[in-house]
Parts: structure tokens; C-alpha cells; sequence
């Protein structure tokens, strides 16, 4: 069984008919580093789960590049925006490291419930958490201190802290690279 298939059997409740058709209908695919998975500006025509590797999700503000995430291991990515409502991209989606990813073309997306009749309910389970995810990040920035943020981070994924640069996290959970460095030398 994938990562993919155990994925959706845990989260989601597909049955094995149901799972046979949905893990069809992805492919994998493999990003060196450095590729790009999207470039703001254009729409995202694909949906992936992340097997392994690291995907920075970023934005350039002025002179300053600010980290949204940093995908890994057991992560769908997607810009929600483009894949369902065709509009262009804020994010830039790059690979850190290489990254083996389980794909699916829109159209074969968007084509889901032709193929499997509970793919409404099942769309609906898998949006309804990718946004719990972010409201959690939102409540986060905005009701933790900085210590408690990098706490938070820590706990989720501390191989984070060995593999990306200190300014791509310190950005990701809204503080500056001095900022970290202080509250790592703290813990």
C-alpha cells in the first residue's frame, strides 16, 4: 500500500473500489532540486501528494521573499485557487530537496466524480481539512509567542530544523532569522 493509499483510507474513508479509481488516477513524479512545482502568476494545473522531499511555498513582497510553508512528507500541494477556481497563483511552489510526489492532472481532478460516486463527500473531507490546517496556522501567528511557535513547529516536524535554512522557517512562523537564532540558543 502507498503512502498515497493509506493516506486516504486513514483521513478519508475510501473504500477499495473507490480507492482503486482515485489512486489511478495519479502518477508519480519526481522534482529536483531547485525545480519549480508552480510560479505565481499562473494557474496550477495539478495536485500532488508529497512522498518525500521538501517544497518551499513562498511569495516575493518588495525585496522580501516570505515563506507561506515548507511541504513534506504526508502533504497534499495544490494552489486550491487555481485547481478550482482558475485563477493565477500568489505562491511560488520550489523544491528544496528532491521530491517524489504522487500526482493529478486538473482535468482528471475535476473528472472525479464521473468515476467514483462519493467523490463530492470525499472532496469535501479533503478541502474541509486543508482548511482546519490553515485556520490552526492562522490561529497560531496570531496567538502564540514566538517561542511557542517554534515550539509548535518543532514538534510537527523537527527534521524541518536539520534540512531547511533557519531564514526559510523563521519566515514560515512570522519571526526573523536573529529572532529564531535567539530562541533556539534559549531551548
Amino acid at each position: 500500500m502507498t503512502e498515497l493509499e493509506q493516506y486516504l483510507r486513514g483521513y478519508m474513508g475510501v473504500s477499495d473500489e473507490d480507492m482503486q479509481a482515485l489512486v489511478s488516477a495519479f502518477y508519480p513524479e519526481t522534482l529536483e532540486k531547485g525545480d519549480f512545482f508552480l510560479r505565481s502568476g499562473r494557474v496550477c494545473e495539478k495536485l500532488s501528494f508529497h512522498r518525500e522531499g521538501l517544497m518551499r511555498v513562498f511569495a516575493v513582497h518588495g525585496e522580501k521573499e516570505v515563506t507561506q510553508w515548507i511541504s513534506f512528507r504526508g502533504n497534499f500541494i495544490t494552489d486550491l485557487q487555481g485547481i478550482v477556481c482558475d485563477e493565477p497563483a500568489r505562491f511560488t511552489m520550489q523544491a528544496l530537496t528532491r521530491c517524489e510526489l504522487f500526482t493529478i492532472d486538473k482535468k482528471e481532478y475535476l473528472g472525479l466524480h464521473r468515476h467514483i460516486a462519493r467523490w463530492p463527500e470525499l472532496e469535501r473531507v479533503l478541502i474541509t481539512r486543508c482548511f482546519g490546517f490553515l485556520e490552526t496556522r492562522i490561529f497560531s501567528l496570531l496567538s502564540m509567542s514566538g517561542e511557542e511557535r517554534y515550539s509548535y513547529l518543532q514538534g510537527q516536524n523537527p527534521e524541518l530544523f536539520d534540512t531547511v535554512p533557519l531564514k526559510y522557517l523563521a519566515s514560515m512562523i512570522g519571526m526573523t532569522p536573529e529572532s529564531l537564532s535567539r530562541i533556539r540558543k534559549k531551548k
